[in-house]
């Protein structure tokens, strides 16, 4: 049922809205530090294994 004779409650709808975009952000953030740690850990890796073939090779 709609609500009569008073104004709806917009100032729970604002504060529920900015904690779940700070959530939102904040898990967004953690996945982009994440892939980009993979990044590099698969450049190091690639760069460790091209050095030891290098090195065999010779």
């Amino acid at each position: 049922m709609a609500k009569s004779n008073r104004e709806k409650n917009t100032k729970n709808k604002a504060k529920h809205t900015k904690l779940m975009d700070r959530k939102k952000s904040k898990l967004r953030k953690e996945k982009d530090n994440r892939a980009q740690k993979l990044k590099e850990l698969k450049a190091k890796i690639k760069a460790q294994q091209n050095l030891e073939d290098s090195s065999t090779a010779e």
